[in-house]
């Protein structure tokens, strides 16, 4: 999947006259690219669709037109898109009430490490998560981490030839998984390994 280079971005004025259509082109491309595990974890898949959104919602909230700003967001978000071997993902633990939350990421430390994918019958490919920074301590995780999984050559293959794909998180304070994903959102990552 190609990265996004400047000439793939609008101006902030044709993005203002856009934006409402475009965001929801993004909203329904969105809901077959994010996978529920359990309650509370949820995986929402990247790719170039929702990372140029990410962009021009940053660029248009602050203000950048400026050519070396518009780069510095290009840097910051093309390392999200899909290389055609991986997919990509932002993590999500997510609880309503505010306490419940502390006390869950508290007992859910380094659970960033534990989250897998599985391509049918091949051995699960967990996570490497928050390659720009670290996002846990000794005494509690993030409520988000960024995360990639790599996928053999044979495994890309099989997603490509149809292959049923699963998700899961296996942590001591939380197990969940998801086997198989539905179709459209199988079919969703296996445009990603194109």
């Amino acid at each position: 999947m190609s990265k996004l280079a400047r000439e793939d971005l609008m101006n902030l004025e044709t993005y203002a006259t856009e934006r409402n259509e475009f965001r929801a082109t993004v909203l329904s491309h969105k809901k077959n690219r994010k996978v529920m595990i359990g309650e509370h974890c949820t995986l929402y898949f990247e790719d170039r669709l929702t990372i140029q959104y990410q962009i021009q919602e940053m660029l248009r909230i602050e203000k950048i037109f400026e050519a070396d700003g518009i780069e510095e967001e290009l840097s910051a978000y093309n390392p999200l898109i899909p290389d055609g071997c991986n997919w990509k993902a932002t993590f999500m633990i997510e609880y309503t009430d505010v306490t419940e939350r502390q006390a869950a990421l508290e007992k859910m430390v380094r659970i960033e490490d534990k989250v897998w994918m599985q391509v049918v019958d091949f051995d699960r490919v967990f996570a490497i998560a928050d390659e720009d920074m670290d996002r846990s301590d000794d005494g509690k995780t993030s409520a988000v981490h960024f995360m990639r999984f790599e996928l053999s050559a044979e495994m890309v293959e099989a997603v490509k030839q149809g292959a049923a794909i699963s998700s899961g998180i296996d942590h001591p304070a939380y197990t969940a998984s998801v086997e198989p994903l539905l179709s459209p959102v199988r079919d969703s990552l296996a445009a990603d390994l194109a």
